[in-house]
């Protein structure tokens, strides 16, 4: 893939984003290339004119975001019918999605360029959400789908189906519906498996379950779920990727299954998933000698 146009996008509130963005715009452009900054960090670093997210997809070959998991999570949304390619720069904490850390920024920046990279496609999922006086509401999430008892002081019940069949009615304080992506993210908080991202699946996580019987259960990615509330009281709360939040009523349904829509992730060109997965969650000890003898976590021979 070649690559002329690139986008950068940045977590402004972030308090290194304008230099790091600065920096590597003026890299870029150094090298020839046609750099195209979102408007939010044009307007913070003084160049003049930026772009609106709605456009900046339109224009370019690769977007590079500097921030951490959520503006991934902004970004993919965003450009979810565009299929660019987004590399992540961690300005953030842990950063599964960000995998690029800064002082490999420009390293890895040239491995790019140079088409030297793999991509991902990262399945998502599309909801729906119907019921009561409200208008039809619909999203795409990249990570997760949460249903909660919002402000609530008691657990709330979801009469759950699966391709239409009854599953169960959940008692819990809220119900986690995952993309393998988002298996390391909430879902993983609340007792929930890492799924790997190549896989093909949706994860169902109870929160907190009265019944506690009740345990994830990853289904396969041509299921469909459907969620209803069947609590009396006001208040349950679905929220699309942490960032995004409706408020639903008793007897209201969501209805979840794999998009058709995909995010393409830029790989680290410095690291595989089994590294970051170590870093990220803190597993200790290194190698035994047998592993140093086998292939590493990039599938490369050791002499």
């Amino acid at each position: 893939m070649l690559i002329k146009k690139v986008g950068i996008v940045a977590n402004i509130a972030k308090e290194k984003s304008p230099e790091y963005t600065a920096a590597l715009r003026d890299w870029m452009l150094k090298r020839g290339l046609e750099v195209y900054l979102e408007e939010g960090i044009a307007a913070k670093i003084g160049c003049f004119p930026g772009v609106e997210k709605g456009k900046l997809w339109t224009l370019v070959d690769l977007v590079v975001v500097f921030g951490g998991d959520g503006t991934i999570l902004r970004t993919a949304r965003l450009v979810r019918d565009r299929n660019v390619p987004i590399v992540g720069i961690n300005l953030g904490v842990f950063g599964y999605l960000t995998e690029v850390n800064l002082d490999e920024m420009y390293s890895a920046m040239e491995l790019i360029l140079a088409g030297d990279f793999q991509i991902e496609k990262r399945m998502m999922l599309d909801v729906e959400i119907q019921g009561g006086g409200e208008p039809f509401r619909e999203g795409t999430v990249l990570n997760d789908v949460v249903i909660n008892r919002g402000n609530l002081s008691r657990i709330v019940e979801f009469e759950t189906t699966v391709d239409g069949r009854y599953m169960t009615t959940f008692k819990a304080d809220g119900l986690i519906i995952a993309t393998p992506t988002g298996s390391t993210a909430y879902s993983l908080a609340a007792g929930g498996p890492i799924v790997f991202p190549e896989l093909n699946s949706i994860l169902i996580n109870p929160i907190c379950p009265h019944t506690l019987t009740n345990r994830p259960v990853i289904l396969p990615g041509s299921a469909v779920i459907g969620v209803t509330l069947c609590t009396l009281e006001q208040g349950a709360t679905v929220t699309l990727d942490g960032q995004v939040s409706f408020t639903v009523k008793y007897g209201d349904s969501v209805t979840i299954r794999k998009s058709r829509y995909v995010t393409t992730l830029v790989s680290s060109p410095h690291r595989g998933y089994l590294e970051i997965l170590r870093t990220k969650l803190g597993w200790g000890g290194s190698q035994t000698g047998a592993a140093r003898k086998g292939q590493d976590a990039r599938g490369t021979e050791h002499p």
